[in-house]
Formats: C-alpha cells, structure tokens, sequence
C-alpha cells in the first residue's frame, strides 16, 4: 500500500516540542524535598515523567522510599502548586523544532499538541515557546479525562480540526506516545531527541523513529 501523506500532526510537548526535563526536576525536588527525599538526577526524572503529574509524584515518592505513598495527596498538591509557578524555568525548544514547525506550517499542515502535563500548564509552555495561536489545538491533562495512552484526546484533536486519522501524524518520545498513537490508529513517529531510548520506542510500536526533527518533513 502506498504512503499517504498526511494533512496534521499531533505533537507530544515534554520531550518532544520542548526540552522541560529542568522545570520537572526543580518543581519535582523541591517537592521531595519536603518530605525528605531527593534532589533526583535528571536521569531519574526522565522516567518518572510522560504519564501526567500524579504519576511523576508517585514514582518520585517511591524512589524516596515511600513505597506506600503516605505522603501522595499532600506532595501531589505541593507538586501542583510549585510546578505551576515554575512550569518556564530553564524551558525551551530542542534543536530544530522551530524549522520543523514552520515547514510544516508552509505545507498548509495542521499542527496540535497533547500532553499529559495539565491542560493550563500545556498552553503556557507551548505559548510561552511558540506564541499564541501558532497550534491549531493544544490539549494538555484535564480532570475527569483519561490520559494518554487513551487515545481519547487524539480523537478529541481530530473533531476540532476535522481530518479523520489516515490522514494523521503522531509524533512523541515515549512509549506511553507510541500506544496512544497506535491506539488512535495513526501513523506513529518516535523522536530519539527527548526522554528515551530507541529499543522502548520500538517495543511501543513506533512505524518510524526518527533522530533529528526535520527527518519528520519525510512523511508529510
């Protein structure tokens, strides 16, 4: 079967868009910190992140040696709290993205983000980098709504901008990314420049996997 090129591109935002893993580790140490555990290396935090905010805490909880999250609510509302003043520090876009966008912008592709980072925060980050209204969507974590690996939020992105799912690009930097795209039936691209490595991309079902931002231009 023929490659079908495709009219949008759901982007993942932490790992992916924008190079975050520094406001993660700040806001998720100073969380810990509380408590007694921690500083963690930015490492760790690259897997403790990538299936929202209250499993960030979870896992960090854990690695302290809370296996029995006593401490969660109360560290998930701090978590909450301090990320939200600090969601921008040391943030910015990897190499390459802001030509990628651009390009794709050019070829009348639409683009969307979703993230498991709550809903407020997502649209701060992914403003803040790129400004306002430069997305056609952005979807981040909302209460009441399953996250990714639901492809609920894919299918939410594709009624707003109104393209069925041949027509779509999933690009993320997890796992976790690579089953919600897979779920949602698109087209699914792992990015080597974010979080993780190529042999968890590949067990999560990547099509492609790609090492550079630009390489994306290939499919569309």
């Amino acid at each position: 079967m023929a490659y079908r090129m495709k009219k949008a591109v759901i982007f993942d935002l932490d790992g992916t868009l924008s190079d975050s893993i520094h406001s993660i580790k700040y806001s998720g140490d100073r969380t810990m910190e509380k408590f007694g555990y921690g500083p963690f290396s930015v490492e760790q935090y690259k897997y403790f992140v990538g299936d929202g905010a209250a499993n960030l805490v979870r896992r960090a909880l854990q690695a302290g040696g809370d296996v029995e999250l006593t401490h969660f609510e109360e560290a998930y509302a701090l978590y909450r709290k301090v990320f939200q003043e600090n969601c921008m520090y040391r943030v910015r876009p990897y190499e390459g993205i802001p030509e990628l966008l651009a390009a794709l912008k050019a070829q009348h592709v639409k683009i969307a983000v979703l993230s498991n980072k709550p809903h407020t925060e997502t649209i701060n980050v992914v403003e803040t980098l790129y400004g306002k209204g430069y997305f056609d969507v952005i979807e981040g974590q909302r209460e009441g709504m399953p996250i990714k690996p639901s492809p609920n939020g894919v299918f939410r992105i594709l009624d707003q901008i109104g393209i069925g799912v041949e027509d779509l690009l999933y690009l993320g930097d997890t796992a976790t990314d690579m089953k919600t795209g897979k779920a949602a039936g698109a087209f699914t691209v792992g990015a080597l420049w974010g979080f993780r490595d190529r042999k968890e991309l590949e067990e999560g079902g990547a099509d492609a996997i790609i090492a550079y931002p630009l390489e994306l231009l290939r499919f569309t």
